[in-house]
Protein backbone atom coordinates (compact mmCIF):
# COMPACT_ATOMS: atom_id res chain seq x y z
CA UNK A 1 0.00 0.00 0.00
CA UNK A 2 1.59 3.04 -0.96
CA UNK A 3 0.25 7.13 0.41
CA UNK A 4 0.96 9.77 -1.39
CA UNK A 5 3.50 11.94 -0.29
CA UNK A 6 0.79 15.18 0.51
CA UNK A 7 -1.82 13.23 2.43
CA UNK A 8 -4.43 14.00 5.56
CA UNK A 9 -3.72 13.96 8.85
CA UNK A 10 -6.98 12.89 10.52
CA UNK A 11 -6.95 13.55 14.44
CA UNK A 12 -9.59 12.43 16.51
CA UNK A 13 -9.53 13.30 20.50
CA UNK A 14 -11.97 11.08 22.67
CA UNK A 15 -12.32 9.90 26.27
CA UNK A 16 -11.31 6.39 27.42
CA UNK A 17 -14.38 5.44 28.01
CA UNK A 18 -16.26 6.15 25.19
CA UNK A 19 -18.08 3.04 23.18
CA UNK A 20 -19.73 2.33 20.14
CA UNK A 21 -21.99 -0.56 19.57
CA UNK A 22 -20.59 -2.13 23.69
CA UNK A 23 -16.70 -2.14 22.44
CA UNK A 24 -14.49 0.80 23.04
CA UNK A 25 -14.70 4.11 20.78
CA UNK A 26 -11.29 4.04 20.05
CA UNK A 27 -10.79 0.66 19.30
CA UNK A 28 -14.01 0.41 16.89
CA UNK A 29 -12.66 3.63 14.60
CA UNK A 30 -9.19 1.48 14.51
CA UNK A 31 -10.69 -1.72 13.60
CA UNK A 32 -13.05 0.36 11.04
CA UNK A 33 -10.54 2.07 9.51
CA UNK A 34 -8.14 -1.48 9.16
CA UNK A 35 -11.08 -2.77 7.54
CA UNK A 36 -11.23 0.15 4.95
CA UNK A 37 -7.83 -0.72 4.40
CA UNK A 38 -6.76 3.14 5.78
CA UNK A 39 -2.71 3.09 5.71
CA UNK A 40 -2.31 3.60 9.57
CA UNK A 41 -3.86 4.80 12.86
CA UNK A 42 -2.23 5.01 16.19
CA UNK A 43 -4.27 5.73 19.24
CA UNK A 44 -2.47 7.96 21.80
CA UNK A 45 -3.40 8.07 25.49
CA UNK A 46 -2.78 11.23 27.44
CA UNK A 47 -2.39 12.40 31.59
CA UNK A 48 -4.30 15.03 31.20
CA UNK A 49 -6.70 16.91 28.95
CA UNK A 50 -10.18 18.29 29.25
CA UNK A 51 -13.09 19.28 26.60
CA UNK A 52 -15.85 21.16 25.95
CA UNK A 53 -17.52 20.90 29.18
CA UNK A 54 -14.22 22.01 30.64
CA UNK A 55 -14.00 18.38 33.53
CA UNK A 56 -10.89 17.91 34.20
CA UNK A 57 -9.32 14.13 33.54
CA UNK A 58 -6.14 13.41 35.04
CA UNK A 59 -3.83 10.19 35.89
CA UNK A 60 -2.72 12.47 39.55
CA UNK A 61 -3.14 9.88 42.07
CA UNK A 62 -5.64 11.26 44.36
CA UNK A 63 -8.05 11.46 41.43
CA UNK A 64 -7.26 8.60 39.06
CA UNK A 65 -9.61 8.89 36.39
CA UNK A 66 -11.70 6.01 34.25
CA UNK A 67 -11.97 8.55 31.51
CA UNK A 68 -7.90 9.61 30.16
CA UNK A 69 -7.81 11.12 26.91
CA UNK A 70 -6.89 9.42 24.15
CA UNK A 71 -6.00 10.94 20.80
CA UNK A 72 -6.89 8.72 17.54
CA UNK A 73 -4.56 9.83 14.09
CA UNK A 74 -4.66 8.63 10.79
CA UNK A 75 -3.22 9.33 8.16
CA UNK A 76 -4.11 8.51 4.31
CA UNK A 77 -4.97 9.79 0.95
CA UNK A 78 -6.97 12.61 1.06
CA UNK A 79 -9.66 10.89 -1.09
CA UNK A 80 -9.55 7.60 1.47
CA UNK A 81 -9.63 9.93 4.50
CA UNK A 82 -12.85 11.67 3.04
CA UNK A 83 -14.34 8.45 2.26
CA UNK A 84 -13.56 7.61 6.29
CA UNK A 85 -15.34 10.52 7.45
CA UNK A 86 -19.26 9.76 7.24
CA UNK A 87 -18.20 6.45 8.96
CA UNK A 88 -16.49 8.11 11.62
CA UNK A 89 -18.79 10.92 11.92
CA UNK A 90 -21.83 7.83 12.93
CA UNK A 91 -19.44 6.23 15.52
CA UNK A 92 -18.44 9.55 17.28
CA UNK A 93 -21.60 10.32 19.85
CA UNK A 94 -18.64 13.53 21.28
CA UNK A 95 -15.28 14.65 21.25
CA UNK A 96 -13.69 16.64 18.40
CA UNK A 97 -12.16 16.31 15.24
CA UNK A 98 -9.43 17.75 13.27
CA UNK A 99 -8.30 17.31 9.72
CA UNK A 100 -4.99 18.86 8.45
CA UNK A 101 -2.33 18.32 5.38
CA UNK A 102 0.30 16.10 6.25
CA UNK A 103 3.69 15.86 4.00
CA UNK A 104 4.55 12.05 4.12
CA UNK A 105 8.29 11.27 4.42
CA UNK A 106 7.97 7.50 3.91
CA UNK A 107 6.17 4.99 4.24
CA UNK A 108 7.45 1.39 4.98
CA UNK A 109 7.77 -2.02 6.99
CA UNK A 110 10.48 -2.15 9.67
CA UNK A 111 13.51 -3.33 7.96
CA UNK A 112 16.01 -5.73 9.33
CA UNK A 113 19.65 -5.83 9.09
CA UNK A 114 21.88 -8.79 9.03
CA UNK A 115 23.99 -8.80 12.18
CA UNK A 116 27.69 -8.10 11.83
CA UNK A 117 29.49 -10.61 9.59
CA UNK A 118 26.40 -12.52 8.46
CA UNK A 119 25.56 -12.39 4.39
CA UNK A 120 23.57 -9.46 3.24
CA UNK A 121 21.50 -9.68 0.33
CA UNK A 122 23.18 -10.64 -2.53
CA UNK A 123 26.24 -12.73 -0.50
CA UNK A 124 28.32 -9.73 0.41
CA UNK A 125 29.17 -10.05 4.38
CA UNK A 126 27.88 -7.60 6.09
CA UNK A 127 30.58 -4.92 7.46
CA UNK A 128 32.18 -5.31 10.46
CA UNK A 129 32.49 -2.99 13.90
Amino acid sequence: MEIPQESLLLRIFIGESDRWERKPLHEAIVLKARELHIAGATVLRGSMGYGKASRLHTTKILRLSDDLPLIIEIVDSEEKINGFLPVLESMMGGGLVTLEKARVLYYRTGVTTAPFGAAEPGGAPAPGP
